[in-house]
This record gives structure tokens, sequence and C-alpha cells, in this order.
């Protein structure tokens, strides 16, 4: 019999599961119109699972749980049509780096509020792709999405959609709140997070409508920063943020957190590609915000770094460990 985990310090919500099975892998670039959006996105929502599925999220230390994965698309600062898409691979739990990919793309698919993930999400599809083509012992069990699932303005947020269509449970991981469904940031939140006295430590987001859209949780003692994690598929809030927890050494949990360095490593080795030119979430900010969510800088991971250097043919195209593409591609967001 599985040992029960842990409870979190704050109420969690499950939700029932949706029985509608996922579609079939899309990778097209997203409708061309804006008018059809709203109906794909309605059907694409109705296969969201919303509870574990997998045998490893039954027990407390995630027993059976091998690899996770992370995935962001950061946009070249003042464009918005390059852009990177980025995906690594950790051990579990060790988090020890087993698989990298960086690919410049260029976004085309127009911009619709409330839609972004139509623009986005291709790009992530194609770098778990090109990861089953060649490196199919490698994927990932689980993927942490720098952005957001459940809480989203109309509930389908990155996490979601990526979820949906590679049918890999999600958890989305944001570093700031979405203010929806009535959530602030107001005094009352910021009286909320300044009660999140330890690491572990949460609160639930509930909107006006009711609903238990995320969780708050203060990941790292040495930050008083939170992060704000909600289900994207395949998995409940509660095992989401006990996984999220559990990936983290700094304020960041490593999946994210290696992007992060995967990125910085392409800065390292062409300066067109830098923390300057890039416009990444994770890495803006002061020293002293960089070492809470993600170590000294000196810890950068030097086999990223060497990895980076060697596969690099120029300061605006990444190759990736997959296949080469000869288009440019595109760009991130939450």
């Amino acid at each position: 019999m599985a040992a029960a985990r842990p409870p979190l310090r704050a109420l969690c919500v499950r939700r029932d599961p949706c029985p509608i099975p996922p579609p079939v892998l899309g990778t097209g670039p997203g409708p061309a119109g804006s008018s059809s959006l709203p109906r794909e996105q309605a059907q694409l929502k109705a296969s969201v699972i919303e509870e574990d599925t997998e045998e490893w999220q039954k027990d407390s230390s995630f027993a059976g749980l091998e690899r996770v994965g992370g995935v962001d698309l950061s946009y070249v600062k003042g464009d918005d049509t390059n852009a990177c898409a980025s995906l690594v691979v950790l051990s579990y739990p060790d988090l020890e780096v087993l698989y990298e990919d960086c690919q410049m793309v260029a976004v085309t698919a127009p911009y619709v509020a409330g839609f972004l993930a139509f623009r986005e999400v291709p790009f992530l599809v194609e770098a778990i792709q090109r990861l089953q083509q060649k490196e199919p012992r490698l994927k990932p069990q689980v993927l942490l999405v720098d952005g957001n699932g459940l809480l989203h303005h109309r509930g389908f947020g990155v996490a979601c959609h990526l979820g949906v269509l590679t049918d890999l449970p999600c958890i989305g991981v944001a570093k700031n709140l979405l203010q929806v469904d009535g959530l602030a940031r107001d005094e009352l939140h910021r009286e909320q997070i300044r009660s999140l006295q330890m690491e572990g430590d949460a609160f639930p987001l509930t909107g006006t409508s009711g609903k238990v859209l995320g969780m708050v949780l203060r990941s790292y003692n040495n930050s008083s920063k939170p992060l704000y994690i909600s289900v994207g598929h395949r998995v409940c809030l509660e095992t989401a943020v006990h996984l999220v927890k559990s990936c983290c050494r700094y304020r960041i949990p490593e999946p994210i957190r290696q992007l992060a360095e995967l990125l910085s490593s392409c800065g390292a080795a062409f300066p067109a590609v830098s923390r300057q030119s890039l416009h990444l979430r994770g890495l803006t900010g002061s020293r002293q915000g960089w070492e809470e969510d993600h170590g000294e800088l000196v810890e950068a991971d030097i086999r990223s770094r060497e990895y980076i250097r060697k596969q690099l043919c120029s300061p605006l195209e990444v190759i990736s460990s997959g296949p080469k593409r000869q288009e440019k591609e595109t760009e991130p967001d939450d």
C-alpha cells in the first residue's frame, strides 16, 4: 500500500476528471483566423483531466517517476516574432540534466488575447517530438511549464494546451499572479504571502466564482517571493504542488531553472543571444533576485554551457539536439 503523502500546509481541492479522451497530437502552426479560436479552444479544454492518472502519482515519494521535463518559449527583446523554444529533461529525484533542446523559432500566427497558446504551443510540441524521435527513452513523464494552466482568463492556459496536445501530465508554474476571476495583487494578497513563513507553506487561489484556480507556494526559505502553481493536465492540484516543491533547490524548480541556465549559456557563447536580447522571465532582475531564484551565479551548469557552444552555429540560429530546421521558428508566452 502506498504511503500517505504529507498534507499540504493549506487546503487543496480535487476536481472531477473529464471522461473525454485526449485528441491526437497536433503540430500545426495554429489556426489562421481568430473566429475559430474559441470553438477550437473549447474542444481542447473539454479534454483536460484535472486528476492524477499515473501510477507514480499515487506514492508520497513519487516512486516510479524518473524523468521530469521543463519547457518555455522566450522572445527576443523588442521582437514579437523571434523567440527561443527550449526543452530540458532532468532525472528524478536527482535532478540531473539528461537532455537539452534549444532552438530559435519565428512566430507568425497573430496574437489574440486569451489565445496566446495557439501561437506558442506548436513550437513546444515540436521540441517534444524531436526528443521522441532522437531519444525516446528520455521522454519526460511530466512537464513543468513556465506559465499557467487552469489559472487563466479562459481557464485554459499554455500548460493545459500543451498537456492536451501531448497527452503528458503538465503543471503550470508562474512567477507572478495572473489577475483573473477577481484575483488581485492587493493588500489582502500581499498579507497572505507574508503569512507563508517557511518553504512548503501554501494557500489556495480562490476566485470570486468559488473555484480554486491554483495554489500560492513558498518554495524556498531564502526567498519570500512565491510561485503560482496550477493544474495543466493529468495531475491534481495537490500532486502538482508537492512535485514542484520536491524539484526546488532554489525558488525556481530545477526543470525551469535549467531552461534559464540553457538560455544563459546561449548568451555566454554569443552576445546577440544574451540576457539583454532575450526577454527571459527567469533571467531578469537584480543579482540578488537571480541568486534567490537560481542560486549563485557561479553555479551555472557547465555541461549546458559547453553543449550550447558546440551546437550553436550563428547568433540567431540555435541547432537543437533534434533534426536541423531550415526555417527560423518562434516565440514564448504564458
